[in-house]
């Protein structure tokens, strides 16, 4: 079974400076070596993150930064990817109202951001550039990074064990370390498919599958053998969300093929189009457990 990440490309050109190379070379790294991060190097690369651009500047994030060791083995272990406690930092990026609602009530102003759409949204945003900047800053100081979304699935216990106050909610956890080896970047779809120019384009079928062809070609290719059982979860998940006879089709497709395609491996068998949906109340259930009303009829509340 291939990396779902696709094959990886070595970046190639000349680039106007650092920086866009950069940007241009940044690779995830999964592999730390045992070296501590010393901590000036740490609080510069934590500064980007401030500095990085907010609504009003409000700031309305907070970096839960965790360096015990059994805390980080705890968290791998949560989230089934031991390589995660390998890395000496860990940086929760957390949406966080509660200090700006403890500053609004030490000035007796009025408060209703964790009830606001509009301010989850922004405040959402806000958190993922902060901590981006801060990857940005770990590839200059020579620190590899990588992003881990499957925080969302321990979003309780990441409370408890972070003593997360109410309005406080993590949005994504980053692994920082120096690197065991250069990374090469994952091969991305290009500036000509993703930039649209003043209005959004549909790429005819043929260009749109051409692209996507060229991104997953090559080495560590995307195409993943048939097996009956994956041809079996593949055929459920489509019975499920779509109709038998989407099922049918889907599977007369792989056939024809001769191997399971990038796509239908998403959303077949890794990101399951039947399981990813069905815990959506759940999570708005959560945010309002995390003390967060985002989703509800705003009910004024006395003070």
């Amino acid at each position: 079974m291939p990396s779902h990440h696709g094959p990886a490309a070595a970046p190639d050109g000349e680039y106007p400076n650092e920086t866009i190379r950069l940007l241009h070379g940044r690779a995830s790294c999964r592999s730390f070596l045992d070296k501590r991060i010393p901590p000036e190097v740490l609080r510069y690369v934590l500064e980007a993150g401030v500095h990085a651009p907010t609504g009003g500047n409000l700031q309305p994030y907070s970096f839960i930064k965790i360096e015990d060791e059994d805390r980080r083995r705890k968290i791998a272990e949560l989230c089934h990817q031991r390589f995660i406690g390998d890395a000496p930092v860990l940086l929760l990026a957390c949406i966080d109202w509660h200090r700006n609602e403890r500053w609004a009530d030490l000035e007796v102003a009025p408060f209703t951001a964790t009830s606001s759409f509009r301010h989850f949204w922004i405040s959402f945003q806000d958190a993922v550039i902060a901590i981006q900047n801060v990857s940005t800053a770990c590839d200059a100081a020579g620190l590899g990074s990588v992003y881990i979304g499957s925080v969302l699935e321990i979003f309780r216990e990441l409370r408890d064990m972070l003593s997360l106050p109410r309005g406080v909610f993590p949005v994504v956890l980053l692994c920082v370390g120096y690197p065991e080896e250069y990374v090469l970047p994952r091969r991305k779809l290009s500036v000509d498919v993703v930039v649209h120019d003043e209005r959004y384009r549909d790429l005819p079928d043929e260009e749109l599958l051409g692209a996507f062809n060229v991104k997953y070609a090559g080495p560590g290719s995307r195409r993943v053998e048939i097996t009956e059982e994956r041809v079996e979860t593949i055929r459920r998940v489509c019975a499920e969300v779509h109709s038998e006879g989407f099922a049918e089709q889907c599977v007369e497709k792989i056939r024809e093929n001769g191997f399971i395609s990038s796509i239908q491996r998403y959303f077949g068998l890794h990101y399951r189009a039947d399981t990813m949906p069905r815990e959506n109340l759940e999570y708005l259930e959560m945010m309002e457990e995390f003390g967060f009303g985002w989703f509800k009829e705003f009910v004024p509340e006395e003070r």
